[in-house]
């Protein structure tokens, strides 16, 4: 019963046991499948380890061949490229050297020549010396023969060859003088002609006949008496307070008034013209009216000089410069009023200035001022150019305006092209048709100034003033001028009228030349 009952007992631990055992032997055996997988997936790893290890010990070598060999290859270009250079380098300094060489050997060769040459120069100056000292000698020889055969002494033998050789160079001086004026005059004639008749056509003046008058008209011959007053005490306030003189003739109808300034003789005018038509004349009275002429006057003056600045188109100008341009209303120079004559200078200058370029406001300013001496010149000794510029320097002006007013008669030099404009302008006005008159004394004397400056030239024959004095023709003697010589006499005679007359415009000098051969047939 025991052993029933411990037999379920064993059997079941002996199935454990076996169930132990069996479970022991499955895991040993999965333990050694999986020791032999890992070991089989290790081999495998190492494998593929080997293989990848030898592909890349491949690849780096064969990248490493290829690398080199492009190495190799840039070496091998770099030092064919540096081979070439070289060779290049070397053939050039080859030449060169070769160069020099034929250099030096030329250098060689031309000194060799230089000695050779100085030697023969040498050589030929002795020959030359010896030469020259002959030649010395048979002149020597010569001049003594020349001497004794035509009987002059050697000092006289060189005045003559000096006269001949002067004589000579007179000529080619003649005719270089001629062909160069005659070029500048081809040149500048019709430039200048251009110029000068534009501004005369766009000038617009009228002419000037008017004489200076200082004659008062009367209307009966009693008022002289009233003129004169008691004791001569109305003529002598007039006189005195005017600064004119009343002159009481046999002329009928008529009184004279006398005086240097001309607006003194203007003032003693009008008032003695308002005396007359008043009736009341006494010194009061004369007092009364020259006072209040001349307050009028000075207005007056300064009108017609702020007139005269308008009408040339210029800025204002000087309060004292206007007064003395209103003066010159009552100036005339050769019948031609001064203040028209300066705004018609100013006029033709501001044309001839735009026609250059140059400033024409300055051009008229000039213009316009450039005789303003001319209204105090009876005051202030000295020509009335230096006078007016004296003035123009004094109210502030510039240099160029003070230049131009001192040199429009060329006696100062003039320091630019404006005052060379003013002194055409001024001859172009002075002397057009109509402008100026003279007394017919003043005429003959000018005339006779003229030929007598022609004929103080050697070699004139004969001198005429002709056309009014316009033209001065010289007759030469053909034997004693030449041609040449006759165009040099021509510039001369014209310079030596320039400095020692005065005339308005120009005058035109014509030297003639003539040679008559007359013969017979019988």
């Amino acid at each position: 019963m025991k052993l029933l009952a411990v037999l379920p007992w064993a059997e079941t631990s002996l199935g454990l046991l076996l169930g132990a055992v069996l479970g022991f032997l499955m895991w040993s055996w999965r333990e050694r499948k999986r020791t032999q997988q890992g070991e089989g997936q290790r081999s495998q790893l190492l494998a593929d380890a080997a293989r990848q290890a030898e592909t890349l010990r491949r690849e780096a070598r064969l990248a490493a061949e290829e690398e080199a060999l492009a190495l190799r290859r840039q070496s091998d270009t770099a030092l064919a490229e540096r081979g070439r250079t070289l060779a290049a380098s070397q053939e050039r300094l080859t030449e060169r050297e070769a160069l020099i060489n034929r250099q030096l050997e030329g250098l060689v060769e031309r000194e060799r020549n230089l000695r050779d040459q100085q030697v023969e120069l040498q050589r030929q100056h002795t020959e030359l010396a010896a030469r020259q000292n002959q030649a010395d000698a048979l002149l020597v020889q010569r001049r003594e023969r020349i001497e004794r055969l035509a009987h002059l002494t050697q000092v006289e033998a060189r005045a003559l060859v000096l006269k001949e050789a002067e004589a000579e160079a007179r000529k080619d001086a003649g005719e270089l003088t001629r062909r160069i004026v005659g070029e500048a005059k081809a040149r500048g004639d019709e430039e200048a002609r251009r110029l000068i008749s534009l501004a005369i056509q766009r000038c617009a003046s009228e002419h000037t006949f008017e004489t200076t008058t200082s004659t008062v008209a009367l209307n009966g011959d009693d008022l002289k008496g009233r003129i004169i007053g008691r004791e001569g005490r109305n003529i002598r306030a007039f006189e005195a307070l005017t600064g004119v003189t009343v002159l009481i003739d046999d002329t009928p109808h008529a009184v004279v008034l006398s005086g240097f300034d001309p607006v003194r003789r203007e003032v003693a005018r009008q008032a003695m013209e308002r005396l007359i038509l008043d009736g009341r004349i006494h010194p009061t009275r004369i007092e009364e009216v020259v006072a209040r002429v001349n307050q009028e006057m000075e207005e007056t003056v300064t009108r017609i000089g702020e007139e005269a600045v308008f009408k040339v188109g210029l800025p204002p100008l000087h309060v004292e410069l206007v007064r003395l341009l209103g003066r010159l209303r009552f100036r005339r120079s050769f019948a031609q009023n001064i203040l028209d004559h300066s705004i018609e200078v100013a006029q033709l200058a501001g044309v001839l200035a735009a026609e250059l370029g140059v400033d024409v406001l300055t051009a008229k300013r000039i213009g316009l001022l450039h005789d303003i001496g001319k209204a105090v010149d009876q005051e202030i000794e000295g020509s009335h150019a230096a006078v007016g510029a004296d003035i123009v320097r004094r109210y502030g002006e510039s240099e160029e305006v003070i230049n131009g007013v001192a040199a429009h008669h060329d006696e100062v030099p003039h320091t630019s092209v404006l005052g060379i404009l003013i002194s055409a302008a001024d001859a172009i006005s002075a002397s057009r048709p109509g402008a100026r008159s003279e007394s017919m004394e003043t005429y003959l004397k000018r005339l006779e100034r003229l030929e007598q400056i022609g004929a103080t030239f050697p070699g004139v024959e004969k001198c005429y003033a002709v056309q009014a004095g316009r033209e001065l023709r010289v007759i030469v003697r053909p034997t004693e001028v030449d041609d040449d010589q006759a165009y040099v006499m021509a510039r001369n005679i014209a310079r030596k009228v320039e400095n020692d007359l005065q005339y308005p415009g120009q005058i035109r000098v014509t030297v003639v030349r003539e040679t008559r051969c007359v013969e017979f047939a019988k």
